[in-house]
């Protein structure tokens, strides 16, 4: 049980040691059930047409119509299509709600339900646990993970694409639905976060797309992950530097999730980085 006071030390060391930390029952039901609704009606709200949210490819692969639309995001509620929601014909599969990838980036600020889940005295204490001095909410996603459509997350860190210097990022990720290794949950490499970053995303400077400069060519490991199977109100906690994926969803069942990652509002976040909040100054997880 996680208190005012945080983690335990047991929980610290964990963490320290294998750059996650997985905390069952950190959310009630309730709540999890509450966001997943306001997460369906907010889908309905801001879904865009296939038209305006994607191109297609020769092959019919599925891309973003519009960098501008993507790289704008980080001050707004925004959606985004699974890849595999399309036929060979460019048609949706289903219902244009249900082919959601994610929604994306600032739920936690825009939306009351998002704003009430997203800020607590429970997750500041379980920040400053982890060595926050001043921890800010720099974007939150809500992931669908359809079933059948649900497509995988290839072994990356968040360093790369939400750089800070030093390196201050977290993921708070909370299971909205049970996660399992049939509909796609996380697996992490523990230790990982050791690792030197092999890559940093960048904004062009345009700033109308970005690119990735190469530290390392050489993929992350894929054997000696661990699946991080987590019951609905689960939170984990992944630092910034740990090799983590998801499988593709080919069950039946949804794997709704929410996450909000922080950085340390003593680090500098770079001007480059793709997630910029020109109209929206970062809070921490207590008003």
């Amino acid at each position: 049980m996680i208190t005012q006071e945080g983690l335990t030390a047991q929980q610290v060391e964990f963490f320290d040691e294998n750059g996650y930390l997985v905390l069952p029952n950190f959310v009630d039901e309730q709540a999890c059930l509450t966001l997943r609704e306001r997460a369906m009606v907010l889908a309905k709200k801001h879904c865009p047409s296939p038209e305006e949210a994607t191109v297609f490819t020769a092959d019919g692969t599925a891309v973003h119509a519009s960098e501008d639309y993507f790289l704008t995001s980080g001050d707004k509620i925004r959606c985004f299509f699974e890849k595999d929601a399309f036929n060979e014909n460019g048609e949706l599969r289903q219902d244009a709600h249900l082919c959601l990838n994610k929604l994306g980036h600032a739920m936690h600020d825009l939306d009351s339900v998002f704003k009430e889940f997203s800020h607590s005295s429970r997750l500041a204490a379980v920040a400053r646990s982890i060595g926050f001095k001043q921890e800010k909410l720099l974007q939150s996603m809500y992931i669908f993970k359809q079933p059948r459509i649900g497509g995988e997350v290839t072994c990356h860190v968040d360093h790369t694409y939400l750089w800070t210097e030093p390196q201050s990022v977290i993921g708070f990720w909370f299971a909205i639905d049970d996660a399992t290794t049939e509909n796609g949950c996380m697996w992490a490499l523990p230790g990982g976060h050791r690792l030197p970053v092999k890559t940093r995303n960048r904004l062009s400077p345009d700033r109308k797309s970005t690119f990735n400069e190469i530290f390392d060519p050489t993929p992350y490991p894929t054997t000696g992950l661990v699946p991080l199977e987590a019951p609905r109100g689960t939170l984990i906690l992944l630092n910034g530097t740990l090799p983590h994926r998801s499988g593709p969803n080919t069950s039946d069942k949804p794997r709704h999730a929410y996450t909000i990652h922080a950085i340390d509002g003593m680090a500098d976040y770079p001007s480059d980085n793709w997630l910029q909040r020109p109209a929206l100054p970062m809070s921490g997880f207590q008003f």
